[in-house]
């Protein structure tokens, strides 16, 4: 008897979550929490960058574009009542270089995605934003109400439809909670593009090529581990409140620091060599996340030494 009441407690507590880019590095650390704590988890990944071998396996998973109109189909037969928002371009010279592709992805697959949780009531939206926004701050570490002013298309994107989420509040009465995450490393993190200096020194120290540093290395960034991150998303979760939080340590790390501690940890004997700097990039970007240490009674947990040490015997086993 005791076990079919909490049986049917727990089926009471469980929700049905839709995650959009579950396949993706952070995506899928995500969905992997929400299946251990025991709720329904639907996936939507059209694969272009997430990884088969990232989803779990208990997930539900739909091969899809998010700018896809049969996404309808899937939000009426699966009736999910919250939705993480993590698939999106997320390159920020890829950006630049095709800003009208960029915007069909963030801002026109985000609408997709919000006009679905508009005609299906769905009960919470929480959407993975960036600190990209504030761009060349001069606030260190940059609160949530400091002026916005992204560099890139890609910054932008993320604005643009942080401004859609609160009419779509305001107007609809969906809630929304929007992440806006510093530079976030750790396991799963794609070594291939521009995106995650860290998985691309780990991943060339480990194979024995030459990684490059853009410009002189000085520029700073506030570096978080995923699974502070993952965190933050379930205290949104949980949590009932509503607006926009910076999710980051407050600390400023340059790349030049960056390289020699992966390379200490690797013991690796390239050479520190300097590139071109980067079209677009920002010099500095570190966020204050006391907003979220109150309302969502979160702060993070791993510091640089612990999350890059982790990261590397990641890709190490990679490498084997």
């Amino acid at each position: 008897m005791e076990v079919s009441i909490l049986f049917n407690l727990s089926k009471a507590m469980q929700k049905t979550i839709l995650v959009t880019g579950g396949a993706g590095f952070i995506g899928s650390h995500l969905v992997d929490r929400l299946i251990k704590e025991g709720q329904k988890v639907v996936v939507i990944d059209n694969l272009s960058t997430g990884k088969k071998e990232n989803l779990n396996s208990k997930a539900k998973f739909y091969k899809i574009d998010i700018r896809d109109s049969k996404i309808s189909q899937i939000f009426k037969k699966e009736k999910p009542e919250i939705v993480f928002h993590y698939a999106a371009q997320i390159k920020v010279r890829k950006s630049m270089e095709n800003s009208k592709e960029d915007t069909k992805i963030n801002i026109l697959g985000s609408l997709n995605l919000l006009e679905n949780c508009r005609k299906f009531r769905v009960k919470k939206f929480i959407f993975a934003s960036t600190g990209a926004i504030y761009g060349e701050a001069k606030i260190i570490p940059t609160p949530e109400d400091y002026f916005e002013k992204p560099l890139s298309p890609y910054g932008i994107s993320k604005l643009v439809i942080e401004k859609y989420l609160n009419y779509y509040y305001q107007v609809f009465g969906l809630p929304f909670v929007s992440l806006r995450m510093a530079n976030v490393y750790g396991p799963r993190q794609n070594s291939k593009g521009e995106a995650g200096v860290v998985a691309i020194f780990c991943d060339r120290m480990l194979s024995g090529k030459q990684p490059i540093i853009n410009g002189d290395g000085k520029q700073t960034r506030d570096f978080i581990y995923v699974d502070d991150v993952i965190e933050a998303n379930t205290s949104a979760l949980k949590k009932n409140k509503i607006g926009i939080f910076n999710i980051g340590t407050a600390k400023e790390t340059d790349i030049n620091r960056i390289f020699r501690k992966i390379k200490e940890l690797t013991a690796s004997e390239c050479k520190e060599i300097h590139g071109p700097t980067q079209l677009g990039e920002q010099k500095r970007s570190c966020l204050d996340y006391s907003k979220a240490r109150k309302e969502l009674n979160w702060q993070p947990k791993y510091d640089l030494e612990r999350g890059l040490k982790k990261t590397v015997e990641w890709f190490y086993c990679q490498n084997l």
